[in-house]
Parts: C-alpha cells; structure tokens; sequence
C-alpha cells in the first residue's frame, strides 16, 4: 500500500463525505438530535481543524460504530478498517511527510483520536499508541530507519506496539530488566514485556531495553521485527475492555536484533521513552474526550425519552444537575487536553506538567462522566445492547496506562515543589 501524503490534502478530497453524515455518535444509539452548542467539540478550531474533525467524526460514525460491539465481544482486531483510517492520513498523523506522515500537530491529533473515540475507543487507543511508536522512530531515528519503517506504519500496511512496560517494572520504569548485551554487530535480547497492545499481531516492536548499569542512563532503544528468531509471545489476555486489540507479554529469548535498529545512542532510550510517553498522554486523555463526549449525548437523549412517575427524566431536576455537572467536566477536560497538546508542540518548559495534569484530570472526569451515564440509563445500562456500558469498560483502564494517575501525581507535584 502506498504512503499516505500530508493530510490536508485528504481532508479536501473527503470534505464531500463529511456533509453526507456528520453524526457524532455510534449508530445503534439511534440518536436523532445534534450536539449542544456548549459542549461543541468545534469550538476554537480553525477551519481546517474542524474539516479534519468531520472526517475523523463521519469515519467513527460509519466505519467504527456499527462494528463497535461485535469487534469488543468477539474480540476481532479491525486490521481493514484501521487501515481505512490509514487511508485518511490517521496512521501517522504527526509523523513528517516526507516518509507519509500527515506532518500535523499534537493539537491536530488530540481533535483526531477524540472524534474517533465516539466510534470505538478501544480502536482509536490502539491506533493512538501505533502513532506514538510512529513518530518515536521519525523522531529519534536517522533517515535509514525513518525511509524503512514509517511509510509502512503510516499506511497501517504494517503494525507497531510499544514495549516498556515489565512484569516486575511498572510505574517504576527506569528498574527494567530486559537486557540487550551487545555482539558484534547484533544485541542478544532477554527479557519480556507484559501488557503490550497488539503483541503477537503486530509487526514492529519499539522495545526500550537495557543496554548499559542500572538507573535511567543505562538504558536503550531498539526496533525489533516480527519474525526475528528468539522473539515470542505469550497467552492473549483476557480484558474487562479495549478487547478489539490483542495484548499479549512479548518475549525475548536471545533474540538477535541488528544494531542498525538502535534509534538514538546507547543510554538515550529512557529518554526517548518518556517524550513517547508525553504525547500518549495527551491520546489517551484525548480518547477519554471522545467516550465522555459520546455518553454525555447518550444521556442527554436518554433523559429527553424514558419516562419515570409519568413524565420524562429531563424533568428531574437531580439528574439536570447532574448532566450540567457532565458537560461542565468534559468541557474541562477538553480545555485542558488541548492546552497541554499546545504546550508540547510549542516544547514549552510546563510541557511535561501539563500533559501529567490533562492525563491524569481527563482520564479520571472522564470515566466519572461515562460511570453517571450509565447510571442514568439504570439498567439498560448494564445491558450490552446499549453503547454506554462499553465506553465505560473501555475507558477505565485509561487510569493506569501511560503513566498511572498516581504517578501523574508524583510528576506534577515534583515540579511544583522543585522549582525556584
């Protein structure tokens, strides 16, 4: 499949899509009326930002919605429709152009994977941490490794999941085991990897491995690709949700990675995971827009039709407070998302605060915004035939990945009590 070019150029091409469906919401809802004004995602965008967004928005509401629940009980891996997302310059979104990337900004992405989410956010996660390892090569690989893997991961012909996390290392990731001793012109790689998004079914891995001593300096970063000899893969888990994408630990038995994989010196790696991690704070935060976004509406047009004590819920002024409190924390959390992808594309010095601050107020608003949606619903809620239950399964696990929002905490308080 060929590379995708820069996606303004797409959003022109699809514009006439967008008009013929601008629903924000998964299909099987059966919603009817439009978003309210003030919890309008299109507000501040420019035009082209809000171009993208309708596209972004009619490809959740056609592509990803009607499949939303069958992919999560039957645990199907949409490899076609994400590579359709590809297709619309969303498989590299802030990768550079000139190896297929879409070359847009942190902001740009935010707008994408929140209007993707209403769709599926499991999905959109998937392919959110599939751009991070992305730009994590354009970024920090030379134009060798840039012109071999990322027209490949920017078309979705090939597939990436990120490795860091460890069975004994999580939050504590500077402690990781999995060594990479050098010979010859090869690492011999041992270790695993535990939680790891679309292992076993994806064919790059951003392996962040120990290169050198103990702590952060002496660790690096290498591309390792399916099928080398030495590299396996455990059971598949079995998740409470984001279940359209496989995890599975990734195991290395002297596995022989060519040197030529490194990206960035020896001892850069640790490093070069936590600039990964700062944007895919800002996905996942911004996927738990989308969910939120989705049931917001949910509830709104639950409240305007299920009748209680003969008349409708929106007549109870309890549960008007509570959709206000709803609107008032996905707004919020929005403002807050965006300003953070601001701060990181300008590398502006409260960049690393600000995307700890919208990962860990997002996230957790959010999964409180999609919990009191379902509660609203009462027991409907709790069936699978209604969206709702989904978006909150999903969405939980949004608090611990990327950084638990304990450690979030640790990250923003450091910087409040260290600085002059």
């Amino acid at each position: 499949m060929a590379a995708v070019g820069p996606l303004s150029r797409l959003f022109r091409l699809s514009s006439s899509i967008c008009r013929r469906n601008q629903r924000l919401l998964p299909s099987r809802s059966s919603l009817s009326r439009g978003i309210a004004t003030c919890v309008d995602p299109a507000h501040g965008l420019t035009e082209e930002q809000r171009e993208f967004q309708k596209v972004a928005f009619d490809f959740a509401a056609n592509e990803m919605a009607p499949h939303m629940a069958e992919w999560d009980q039957k645990e199907i891996f949409p490899v076609e429709t994400m590579r359709k997302a590809a297709q619309l310059g969303f498989g590299g979104i802030y990768v550079q152009p000139d190896v297929g990337g879409s070359g847009l900004s942190r902001l740009d992405t935010s707008v994408i994977f929140e209007a993707l989410s209403t769709g599926c956010v499991s999905t959109t996660a998937y392919i959110s941490i599939h751009n991070m390892c992305a730009w994590m090569i354009d970024t920090f690989g030379n134009n060798e490794q840039r012109e071999k893997f990322c027209p490949d991961l920017c078309s979705m012909e090939k597939f990436a999941s990120y490795c860091l996390t460890e069975p004994g290392s999580g939050s504590d990731a500077a402690s990781l085991l999995t060594s990479a001793q050098r010979k010859g012109d090869h690492y011999i790689l041992n270790g695993s990897k535990a939680f790891i998004s679309g292992g076993g079914d994806t064919d790059v891995y951003v392996v962040i491995c120990r290169t050198g001593g103990k702590g952060p300096k002496g660790i690096s970063c290498v591309v390792v690709e399916k099928g080398t000899p030495g590299l396996n893969f455990g059971k598949k888990e079995k998740k409470v949700g984001w279940n359209s994408q496989p995890t599975r630990a990734v195991i290395f038995e002297d596995c022989a990675v060519p040197v030529s994989n490194r990206l960035g010196a020896e001892g850069q790696g640790f490093n070069i995971a936590m600039k990964g991690l700062n944007g895919g704070r800002i996905n996942i935060a911004s996927c738990s827009l989308g969910a939120a976004h989705a049931c917001v509406q949910l509830a709104r047009d639950h409240l305007l039709v299920r009748k209680q004590f003969g008349e409708t819920l929106s007549n109870n002024q309890f549960l008007q407070f509570k959709l206000a409190e709803m609107a008032t924390k996905l707004v919020a959390s929005r403002l807050l998302v965006r300003e953070a992808a601001t701060a990181l594309q300008e590398s502006r010095s409260d960049a690393v605060s600000l995307c700890s601050m919208a990962k860990l107020f997002a996230t957790d608003e959010c999964f409180n915004i999609c919990n009191q949606a379902l509660q609203m619903f009462g027991g409907y809620g709790y069936l699978k035939d209604y969206a709702v239950q989904q978006f909150v399964r999903d969405i939980r696990v949004h608090q611990i990945l990327e950084g638990t929002n304990e450690v979030m905490r640790m990250i923003i308080s450091r910087n409040l009590l260290t600085e002059s």
